[in-house]
């Protein structure tokens, strides 16, 4: 349990991060790999630790309604069958192409997120753009399951810059989404004996910590605490991609 005390604090970190704004996994996994875990062991057990820990998020926003079960479970369903086709077309084209594009579209995002706009917390009661909710989360979806990192900050993105969303309402309806595909993901994983369930475990203690943390920061200060992390994850994100392509 030595490789612990390094992720530990690491994936508190990505669980703070991941709360409010998306993209934890761009700091959890390589603590598990720096940590000297084999890379798909460490994918199987950081997303048994960072799932658990999205489910203490996305009970916090719950329980302070921010999260609109309705919107959730649809978007969660594009996003599933997105991920799927995503997932396959990722076995016929090259990454390189998609991530040289993103690496292109990033700055402009993130210029996008900066722009000033009015923000909507939806209820039932209102007309909800379900054509957009599910284009968006069907794309992402798609990203999700051809590349992957930075999903959850992709989402928060499209429910902020082209539905208007509040950003609170945005991240903690994020989490479902990013939730129903880590428990896939799990699956997958724990079938190919490429989870380490007893690091997984321990560290999820730290997930949860970061969560909790982060989301009810969230639910605090909204768009101005929200806002500047999307910025740090777009510009982790992209200097990812750019060592990629590179």
């Amino acid at each position: 349990m030595q490789a612990l005390i390094f992720i530990g604090p690491l994936v508190f970190l990505a669980g703070f991060i991941d709360s409010i704004a998306g993209g934890g996994g761009l700091i959890a996994l390589p603590a598990y790999v720096l940590a000297g875990i084999p890379i798909h062991v460490a994918m199987g057990t950081n997303k048994l630790s960072s799932s658990i820990g999205t489910l203490t998020a996305s009970i916090t926003f719950f329980i302070h309604k921010k999260i609109w079960i309705k919107l959730a479970i649809i978007a969660s369903s594009f996003a599933l069958i997105g991920s799927y086709l995503g997932a396959t077309l990722a076995l016929m084209v090259s990454a390189i192409h998609l991530k040289t594009l993103m690496v292109l579209v990033l700055p402009l995002m993130a210029v996008f997120i900066l722009r000033k706009r009015s923000e909507k917390t939806y209820t039932q009661n209102d007309k909800i753009p379900w054509f957009k909710i599910s284009c968006i989360t069907f794309a992402v979806g798609m990203y999700d399951g051809f590349l992957g990192p930075g999903t959850g900050t992709l989402l928060i993105f499209g429910f902020v810059s082209l539905i208007g969303m509040s950003y609170t309402q945005a991240s903690a309806n994020a989490k479902v989404v990013n939730l129903a595909s880590g428990v896939a993901a799990i699956v997958s994983f724990g079938f190919s004996g490429n989870v380490d369930i007893t690091l997984g475990l321990w560290a999820a203690l730290f997930s949860i910590l970061g969560n909790v943390s982060g989301s009810l920061l969230a639910i605090r200060f909204g768009r101005k605490i929200i806002q500047p992390i999307l910025i740090v994850v777009f510009s982790l994100l992209m200097v990812k991609l750019l060592m990629d392509v590179i």
